[in-house]
Formats: structure tokens, C-alpha cells, sequence
């Protein structure tokens, strides 16, 4: 089922970057962790603020997507944050409290989700008035996965480039859950 695909995959990156802003917020101080939401990765790029927002929209609109239900204000809520973070940022606590609500409501909504048929058709508009024609298992695996990844890594990266320390390891938490005892580099 592709919700069951893509639930574990929102909740667990969303857990990481939500990880990453807790260590953005130890390893700096607090004035400075919270102006690292307008930090860019290059000038025609949107700030962490809007990366943010816009892996939280992500998550949202393809849980939806794929139930075939219209989205909630939360995601035009995100979404105009995210459009507004240039001069509206927010602050540190702000975007982990977006992320924590953009969790629980995929953990929610995967709990009831029903099969979705993989050739099922999906039309996804862009504001540029583009439409895409996809099956549910194309707009899963070209579209949803691929924009929320963007987001995610494009929010690793300011951090990084801004002197946050992360590594892989804060990158794949979520893999040492399978870690093979024993098997841990000293």
C-alpha cells in the first residue's frame, strides 16, 4: 500500500529534522539557532524557514493525495508561512511545533488509510498552471517522495553549511533501530 510507503518515510525524516533544530538549538545560542531559519543554501533558494514548511506541505498533500481527499486549511496555512519566511521566519520552536503536527497528522491518517490501487489516476497542478497526469504509484514514487526529500535535504544542508554539526548518523537515525547487535563501531 503506498500510504504505508510514505507514512514511515514522513514520520521518521520529519523525527530527524526535528532532531537537527534540537541540535541547531544546544550547539548555538538562541538568537542565533532562531536566525538560522533565514539562512539560504544560495540567494535564488527559500530559507530553512520555508524548506521546512514546505517538507511539513509535502507530507500533508500526499497523504491526502493518495486518499483522494481535498486538503486541509493546515496545508495553505504552511504554505503561505512558507512564501512569507522571508520576512516572517518565525522561530525555532515555531517550525518543531509545524513539524510535530505534520507528524501526527500522517500518523493519523495512515491509521485508517485504505488500500490505494497503485493505477489509480492523480492530476497534480502546480501554480504555474502545469499539470502532471500520474498513476498514484508515479505521483508516490516521482513526485512525493522526490519534493519531500528535496525539502528535507536542502534543510540538512543550511544547517550544515551554517556550522551545525550533523553527520550521516543524524541523517539515518531512524536505521539503527535495525542495527544487528554487536555489529556497532566501537
Amino acid at each position: 500500500m503506498l500510504t504505508n510507503l510514505l507514512a514511515p518515510t514522513y514520520v521518521q525524516m520529519l523525527a530527524a529534522l526535528s532532531a537537527w533544530l534540537d541540535k541547531a538549538r544546544t550547539q548555538m545560542p538562541v538568537d542565533r539557532a532562531d536566525a538560522l531559519l533565514s539562512a539560504q543554501l544560495a540567494p535564488d533558494m527559500f530559507p530553512l524557514s520555508t524548506q521546512i514548511r514546505f517538507a511539513c506541505v509535502q507530507a500533508q498533500e500526499g497523504m491526502y493525495r493518495l486518499r483522494g481527499e481535498p486538503f486541509p486549511p493546515s496545508v495553505e496555512t504552511l504554505l503561505n508561512e512558507g512564501r512569507n519566511a522571508s520576512t516572517h521566519p518565525g522561530s525555532l520552536a515555531d517550525a518543531k511545533a509545524r513539524i510535530d503536527e505534520t507528524r501526527a497528522l500522517v500518523e493519523s491518517l495512515v491509521a485508517d488509510a485504505g488500500d490505494v490501487d497503485p493505477a489509480t489516476p492523480i492530476m497534480h497542478t502546480l501554480p504555474a498552471g502545469m499539470i502532471f497526469d500520474l498513476s498514484a504509484e508515479q505521483y508516490a514514487r516521482d513526485w512525493a517522495l522526490a519534493q519531500f526529500y528535496f525539502h528535507v535535504m536542502i534543510a540538512y544542508a543550511i544547517l550544515r553549511k551554517e556550522g551545525v554539526e550533523l553527520g550521516k548518523a543524524d541523517y539515518v537515525a531512524h536505521m539503527f533501530a535495525y542495527l544487528r547487535p554487536g555489529t556497532m563501531p566501537s
